[in-house]
């Protein structure tokens, strides 16, 4: 990896963070890419401080990337408290009601989930990061701002929603859902239509994308890795390569002639393929070059290229 100033250097590649509780995903962001003293970084989707998990960084060219894994599905777990309801809808605003919770059969509860189960409306949080005319929704809301809240409503998808664990007042749940989608708003949901209320008291990210915990470090872990080895190298392994966000997309493999000529920023015409929006480019040894879409009639127009030099 080459240099870029003293200080910053030139890396690329995908870290998988277990983020930290209590700290935003942009400083988890400036931490790590201190470690690895990357010239250039970003996440790809800001959890609450409140939530720790996935959370997938990127460096260097697979910034170029980071809009797939915005765009991803995503999995949680999460521990809803019943009869509290918040200012944030998690546990770190200020109560606004206590309701007494009451008895909830297992079939009730499940008639519940139902209804959160497939296409549904949600109105996002008032304290998120949800952007109005520039400015953060969380900002405008501390700054006694009026927002019409109820033009912010949209259409979320929730492929997963499970009961893991019941308690008098609590519910820990598994759930799958699209981009977009506030699991503090899908519980304080809940909460409502059970008649009680309730909050995110936990929550875990487990998925995003492609990536999954197992394949998550620690923020203490890296750091002993730096400690341990000074030269980096030892953290450079943890990275994955910045392909790895878009394997699941169809590969079309390139002669070195149409390899050369794409990197030129030509495009290139191969009878017989699908037209589709994203496709991987590959060139010799399977080399990734980058993104294409297939337009009508087999041409390729490359898209998001990796910067070879």
């Amino acid at each position: 990896m080459s240099k870029a100033g003293n200080y910053w250097r030139e890396v690329h590649g995908i870290l998988v963070l277990d983020k930290p509780q209590g700290m935003t995903s942009n400083q988890a962001l400036q931490k790590v890419r201190h470690l690895f003293r990357a010239a250039k970084a970003g996440h790809t989707g800001a959890l609450d401080p409140l939530a720790t998990g996935v959370l997938p960084l990127c460096f260097g060219e697979a910034t170029k990337y980071s809009q797939l894994l915005l765009d991803a599905d995503k999995a949680y777990q999460t521990r809803g408290r019943l009869g509290i309801t918040t200012e944030t809808a998690d546990a770190e605003g200020e109560v606004l009601q206590r309701l007494p919770v009451p008895s909830i059969s297992a079939v009730e509860l499940e008639q519940v989930l139902a209804q959160f189960r497939g296409d549904i409306e949600q109105l996002p949080p008032l304290y998120s990061a949800l952007k109005v005319d520039g400015q953060p929704l969380y900002k405008l809301a501390r700054a006694g701002k009026q927002v019409d809240m109820e033009s912010k409503r949209r259409q979320v998808h929730i492929g997963e929603l499970q009961l893991l664990e019941q308690g008098a007042d609590y519910l820990d749940l598994q759930v799958s859902c699209s981009k977009g989608t506030y699991i503090r708003s899908l519980v304080a949901d809940i909460g409502q239509a059970l008649g009680c209320g309730a909050h995110v008291e936990v929550l875990r990210r487990t998925q995003a994308g492609c990536f999954t915990l197992p394949q998550a470090w620690t923020l203490q872990q890296l750091q002993d890795l730096v400690e341990q080895d000074p030269s980096l190298a030892a953290l450079e392994a943890c990275l994955l390569p910045l392909e790895t966000a878009v394997l699941h997309l169809d590969a079309v493999q390139l002669s070195a002639a149409d390899a050369e000529r794409l990197l030129q920023g030509q495009r290139l015409r191969i009878p017989d393929l699908t037209p589709q929006e994203r496709v991987r480019l590959l060139g010799a040894q399977q080399r990734f070059l980058g993104l294409g879409e297939v337009l009508p009639g087999g041409v390729i127009q490359p898209r998001r290229l990796v910067r070879t030099s």
